[in-house]
């Protein structure tokens, strides 16, 4: 393969910044298709990237798959749009990324890898956290014992989500599939199960929807099959600007603070903290794709992240509407 021919479905404000970072591969990447439903979407995609704009486009992702020759696809559309289009892309042999979350039923997910392994073809989603030094550093010190074991996990997203997406499709449970703990919060599940290891075996959740169709705030207590306990926090409705996030893992050896991206780490029998060097180097899902596809790299965020992050989300949803816990379904 001389250059990986890359299609795009969805060419929003995030399909931007995948673009982008594709252009600036261009020993290896050639942008050769577009697909967004929107030309405002289209039209502004082209004036930031002056690249793609002879790049064919079109409305509907179909007619992409049919016309473009291609090698793989990047997806960033509406969440309950991934699934027919990601069971597409794979029925033309094309390698997928898509973005989060990769699907929005336990079922779904379980269908995408299994269509995957079956053509052969990556199926990566695009948790960019996988690619970051501190998180990577986290996961390396756990999977090598520095920890030791992990006994408890507490987690914070806070965030103005409910006023900065209202009226826009992330609030229409048609299109969304669910509120914060689907969208934003589907990167904290998925990077606490990822740097842990651990698989959630009970969930206990409450959910505040306020006036929305989907859940804005979520508060999750946790039960790992190795009998750890956590809690994960989702506060849709900051009166705040901005991100906040919070991730605390304790071990029975040490714990690590993660505040705002700036980590600490306390040692058992110290109350000293510090902070780690030499953490592992960055990168993105962009760049490991490419280099999945041309055999430079394994896959850093195979399709079962997706599949964990949902089986919590759908059990969590599940525990909300019944009033009590329920039990989360092991992956495969």
């Amino acid at each position: 393969m001389a250059r990986i021919r890359m299609g795009f479905i969805g060419c929003g404000g995030n399909a931007s910044g995948h673009v982008g970072r594709c252009l600036e591969m261009p020993a290896e990447v050639e942008v050769v298709g577009l697909c967004d439903p929107s030309a405002t979407s289209l039209d502004r995609l082209r004036e930031r990237h002056a690249a793609v704009a002879e790049v064919p486009s079109f409305g509907d992702y179909r007619d992409l798959l049919a016309q473009v020759p291609m090698d793989a696809v990047q997806i960033s559309t509406p969440h309950t749009l991934h699934f027919e289009q990601i069971m597409a892309a794979l029925d033309r042999g094309l390698h997928v990324l898509c973005e989060k979350p990769m699907v929005c039923t336990v079922a779904h997910a379980r269908q995408v890898i299994a269509r995957a392994e079956a053509v052969g073809r990556i199926l990566m989603v695009a948790y960019q956290r996988h690619l970051m030094p501190q998180f990577r550093y986290i996961r390396n010190q756990i999977m090598a014992g520095e920890l030791g074991q992990i006994q408890f996990v507490s987690a914070l997203q806070d965030q103005a989500w409910y006023r900065g997406t209202r009226g826009s499709w992330r609030q229409q449970l048609a299109l969304s599939g669910g509120g914060q703990l689907n969208d934003s919060g589907s990167h904290l599940l998925d990077i606490m199960l990822w740097m842990t290891g651990l698989e959630v075996e009970e969930v206990q959740a409450f959910v505040e929807n306020f006036e929305s169709e989907v859940d804005i705030n979520s508060a999750l207590s946790l039960r790992f099959r190795n009998g750890a306990m956590g809690n994960l926090s989702i506060v849709g409705n900051s009166p705040t600007g901005g991100m906040w996030e919070d991730i605390t893992i304790w071990g029975t050896k040490a714990v690590v603070y993660l505040r705002q991206g700036k980590l600490t780490v306390k040692v058992a029998g110290s109350n000293d903290a510090y902070e780690p060097t030499g953490l592992p180097g960055a990168s993105t899902p962009d760049r490991n794709f490419v280099d999945a596809i041309l055999g430079r790299d394994a896959v850093q965020v195979p399709a079962v992240c997706g599949l964990r992050v949902i089986e919590l989300t759908e059990a969590a949803w599940e525990s909300a509407r019944q009033g009590r816990p329920a039990k989360v379904s092991a992956a495969d």
